[in-house]
């Protein structure tokens, strides 16, 4: 699809200094470590995630949708239907894989491994929505591919969808403080940064719900949706029980930690 790359890097910037923007006049918590440090080890990461992707493969997930599209792989290649509603079911239908994948990544404990580095963050912001172990990412491009393949959404969709999983991600992981009315009603739909920060509680049955990244719609129907964290918003603990020492989250310590750590779960 032409002007994909300008498409997905102009929305995420766009979003990024957006959301950086809001959480800073107006904080839903006050950070607990200094926030260079984790912003810079966290921008590193992306950095080195996708380097990783584009180097292990040669296609991107749209490219690899235009080949589906002409080879007549997948559910909606073999049913046509109107490009709108197409669109529309194959951004859900992906959406759901998501939230499948990210169940699996907290109860299958070598992938758990790969996703500590996502918790292990000591506060959680915009720059938390893309702060995920190399490998993962690479894993994650894997099992995109194989949902292509299986739902055969057109390209279009494909970056509608990488468009939304985004913006939805930096959304949801920042720390802007959602007027509550707002949330309570946006939360009906998407998920709102108060939803997910449940998730990244230091409590296990906390950080065991709110999976979703974009619709709220799965946690509510597979029966993982968690309102509130027990102790506010406000006094909750961020990160994973075991990790509280900032100084043993540093930028090569982080990569290191799915060889290293010692699983309490």
């Amino acid at each position: 699809m032409e002007n994909e790359i300008v498409i997905r890097l102009g929305s995420y910037a766009g979003i990024f200094a957006l959301m950086a923007a809001l959480e800073t006049v107006a904080p839903r918590r006050r950070l607990r470590t200094p926030k260079g440090t984790r912003w810079l080890s966290n921008i590193c990461v992306t950095f080195l995630g996708t380097a990783l992707v584009r180097f292990a493969f040669p296609v991107t997930a749209v490219a690899f949708a235009a080949t589906a599209e002409a080879r007549g792989w997948g559910l909606f290649n073999a049913v046509p239907l109107p490009p709108l509603l197409e669109m529309v079911l194959a951004v859900v239908a992906l959406d759901l894989v998501i939230y499948g994948q990210h169940v699996a990544f907290h109860l299958q404990p070598h992938l758990w491994r790969l996703h500590m580095m996502h918790h292990a963050d000591l506060d959680i912001d915009v720059t938390t929505g893309a702060r995920f172990h190399p490998l993962e990412i690479l894993l994650s491009m894997a099992i995109k591919l194989g949902a292509i393949v299986v739902i055969g959404p057109s390209p279009a969709a494909v970056v509608a969808f990488e468009v939304i999983l985004n913006a939805t991600a930096m959304f949801n992981h920042s720390n802007f403080a959602l007027p509550l009315a707002l949330d309570g009603v946006v939360r009906l739909f998407l998920v709102t940064p108060d939803m997910h920060r449940v998730h990244h509680s230091v409590v296990i049955r906390e950080m065991n719900s709110n999976y979703g990244f974009n619709l709220s719609l799965w946690d509510r129907l597979f029966r993982t949706y968690r309102p509130q964290p027990a102790q506010g918003h406000e006094q909750m603990a961020i990160g994973l029980a075991n990790y509280r020492d900032p100084g043993r989250l540093t930028l090569p310590r982080m990569l290191a930690l799915p060889f290293t750590a010692k699983l309490l779960r």
